[in-house]
C-alpha cells in the first residue's frame, strides 16, 4: 500500500527535521505558537515515516541565505524541491528581505498572503501532488477552496480569530484564478454572479478557509465551543457561523498546541541547577535566589512568588485584574514577603510601574522586558504562575508553568479551561487554581486560594507537585498533540498515513486532551 502524500502549508515554522531536505536546519521564522505546532508535527509525521511536504515563504534573510548564492546552481536546484526534497519554498520578492513573517504597515500583510497562496496553488500543489492539504490560519485561507476544486481533502486550523478581506478583482490580480473557485468562498455580501461579484463583493480569508475545508480544527476545545456558541463578541459573525456549522456538521475539533520540548528543567540551560520531579526542591530554590539576585527583589528563598509570563494585553490577558488589586494583596501578605516578577512586554508596563514607584515596592515586584533565559528561570523560581485572560484561544504558559512546578492562577476559559484544573484539598488532583468570574475579585480569590496551598507543609505541597510536574510531562507533549492530528488525517484519507508494518507503537497519552469525534471527511457542500 502506498503512503498517503501530506502536504502542510504554514506561513512561519521553527524549524524541520534533518532528512527532510539540504536546506532544512536554516528554515526558522516564528510569530507566535503556530510555528512551533507546524515544525512538532512535520517533525512527528517525519518520524513516524509519513509522506510529509512542506509549503512555506521563502523567507531568505530570515532563513539567513545569502541572495546572491540564490542564484547558483546548487541551490536553485534546491529552490525547485526535486523529488527526495519535502520542503517547497514559494517565491517572491515579497518574502525575501522580511525579518519578521508579519508586518506592521497597512496593506502589507495581505500581499504576503496573496504571493504566498499563489505559489501555492500554481506551482507547489501540482508539483508535490499531495493526497491531503492541511492549511493554517487566514494566510492559506483560498487554498481550501483550490484544494476542492483539486478535489483534494483538506484540514484547515483556526490559530487565531484574525482575518482580512479582499476583493476577486484584487485576488486574480496577484495572479490567482480565482474563477475556478469562486463559488467556494466566503463573501461579505451576497454575491449574485461572478461578474457582480468579482469588483465589490468582499471575500473573508478566514471564513472562507473554514467554509470550504472539509474538516477544520481549533487549537482548544473549549474555545472551538465557545465561538461556535457565540461567548465571544470579538469573534466575527461570519467566523462563528461557519465554526458552528462544521461543528454542527461533525466535521470539526479541538486539539490543544503542546510547549516546545526544550521547557523541560531537566536539560533547560537557562537555570542554574537542572531539576525533574524527584528532585525539584533545591533546583527550584537555586533557581529563585538568582531571579531575585538578577531582579532587584528581596532576598528570600521561602518568599511565595508569583510570575506573569504573558504579554500585558488588557483587551485578551487581563492585567488590569491584578493591577487592581496588586497593593493590596500584596499589604495582605506582607508578613509571608509575596513577591511579584512581570516578564513581559506591552504598554500596560507603565501601570506596574506606577503602583511600584507610589508605594516603594521595588524590592517586592520586578517588572522587565520579555526576555527568553529571564522567563524560562521566573518558571523554575515562581511557585504559582498568573493566567487571568478574559479569552484564550489555547495559551502555552499554563502548559509550561507546571512542568517547571508552577501552579497556575487561571481564569476559566477556552485553553485554560482544558489545561488548568482546580486542585482539590487533598491535592491529589487538579494542577492549579481556577476562578469563573472575570473580575479582580475572582483573581483576588484564586490568589488566596494559592496562598492557602502555600501555606500547607512542606512534605504535602512536594507531593503535590510531584505528581503535576509528572503529570503534565505526560499530557502537555509533541506527541500527544501529533497523535489527534494523525486520527484526524487518518479519518479523512480513509487509510493509514504510512504501511502498517512500518507503523511504530505510539502509546496513547494518560490523559486525553482533546474533543471532537471524526464523522465524515466532508463538511456540508461549499456554495456561495
Amino acid at each position: 500500500m502506498s503512503k498517503p502524500r501530506i502536504l502542510i502549508v504554514t506561513p512561519e515554522i521553527t524549524y524541520l527535521p534533518d532528512g527532510m531536505g539540504n536546506m532544512a536546519q536554516r528554515m526558522h521564522a516564528k510569530a507566535g505558537g503556530l510555528a512551533d505546532v507546524s515544525a512538532s508535527l512535520v517533525s512527528a509525521l517525519f518520524r513516524l515515516g509519513a509522506d510529509v511536504h512542506v509549503a512555506l515563504p521563502n523567507y531568505r534573510q530570515m532563513f539567513n541565505t545569502d541572495v546572491f548564492e540564490i542564484v547558483t546552481q546548487e541551490l536553485e536546484t534546491m529552490r525547485r524541491a526535486l523529488p527526495e526534497e519535502r520542503i517547497h519554498l514559494a517565491e517572491d520578492r515579497i518574502f525575501y528581505y522580511r525579518d519578521s513573517v508579519y508586518s506592521s504597515y497597512g496593506g502589507e500583510n495581505p500581499r504576503i498572503a496573496l504571493a504566498f497562496q499563489r505559489e501555492v496553488i500554481n506551482n507547489i500543489i501540482p508539483r508535490v501532488r499531495p493526497d491531503l492539504i492541511h492549511c493554517n490560519d487566514w494566510m492559506t485561507g483560498l487554498i481550501p477552496a483550490a484544494a476542492r476544486r483539486f478535489r483534494i481533502p483538506c484540514l484547515f486550523t483556526v490559530h487565531n480569530i484574525h482575518t482580512e478581506k479582499m476583493t476577486l478583482e484584487g485576488i486574480e490580480g496577484s495572479g490567482i484564478d480565482a474563477a475556478q473557485f469562486w463559488n467556494q468562498l466566503y463573501y461579505s455580501t451576497i454575491p449574485c454572479n461572478y461578474e457582480t461579484a468579482r469588483p465589490r463583493a468582499p471575500v473573508d480569508l478566514l471564513a472562507s478557509g473554514i467554509f470550504a475545508a472539509h474538516y477544520i480544527n481549533s487549537v482548544s476545545p473549549t474555545f472551538l465551543n465557545e465561538v461556535a456558541d457565540g461567548h465571544h463578541s470579538f469573534v466575527p459573525d461570519a467566523v462563528r457561523t461557519e465554526i458552528k456549522n462544521k461543528r454542527d456538521a461533525g466535521c470539526a475539533a479541538g486539539i490543544l498546541n503542546a510547549p516546545d520540548d526544550s521547557y523541560n528543567p531537566s536539560t533547560d540551560p537557562a537555570l542554574p541547577l537542572k531539576y525533574h520531579a524527584d528532585n525539584f526542591t533545591e533546583g527550584k530554590r537555586a533557581a529563585k535566589r538568582l531571579l531575585q539576585e538578577k531582579t532587584g527583589l528581596r532576598r528570600d528563598e521561602n518568599a511565595p512568588l508569583l510570575f506573569w509570563p504573558s504579554r500585558l494585553d488588557p483587551i485578551q490577558k487581563g492585567p488590569q485584574l491584578l493591577t487592581d488589586i496588586l497593593y493590596q494583596t500584596l499589604a495582605d501578605y506582607e508578613a509571608e514577603g509575596l513577591q511579584l516578577a512581570v516578564v513581559a512586554n506591552g504598554e500596560y508596563q507603565r501601570h506596574f510601574h506606577n503602583i511600584v514607584r507610589h508605594h516603594a515596592l521595588q524590592n517586592r515586584v520586578t517588572v522587565c522586558n520579555f526576555n527568553e533565559n529571564l522567563s524560562r528561570l521566573a518558571y523554575a523560581a515562581s511557585d504559582f504562575t498568573l493566567m487571568p485572560s478574559r479569552f484564550e484561544p489555547c495559551g502555552l504558559p499554563q502548559m509550561v508553568a507546571p512542568i517547571y512546578g508552577s501552579l497556575t492562577i487561571a481564569h476559566n476559559t477556552g485553553g485554560l479551561k482544558d489545561t488548568v484544573h482546580h486542585l482539590n484539598e487533598e491535592g491529589t488532583a487538579g494542577n492549579g487554581f481556577v476562578f469563573d468570574h472575570f473580575s479582580a475579585a475572582g483573581l483576588r480569590w484564586a490568589i488566596d486560594r494559592a496562598l492557602d496551598f502555600h501555606r500547607r507543609p512542606a512534605a504535602d505541597r512536594q507531593a503535590t507537585l510531584r505528581r503535576v510536574m509528572q503529570e503534565s510531562l505526560q499530557e502537555f507533549n509533541h506527541a500527544e498533540t501529533a497523535r489527534r492530528y494523525f486520527e484526524i488525517y487518518e479519518a479523512m484519507l480513509h487509510r493509514p498515513l504510512v504501511v502498517e508494518d512500518e507503523k511504530p507503537n505510539l502509546a496513547p497519552a494518560p490523559a486525553k486532551r482533546a474533543s471532537g469525534t471524526v464523522r465524515g471527511t466532508r463538511g456540508k457542500t461549499a456554495t456561495a
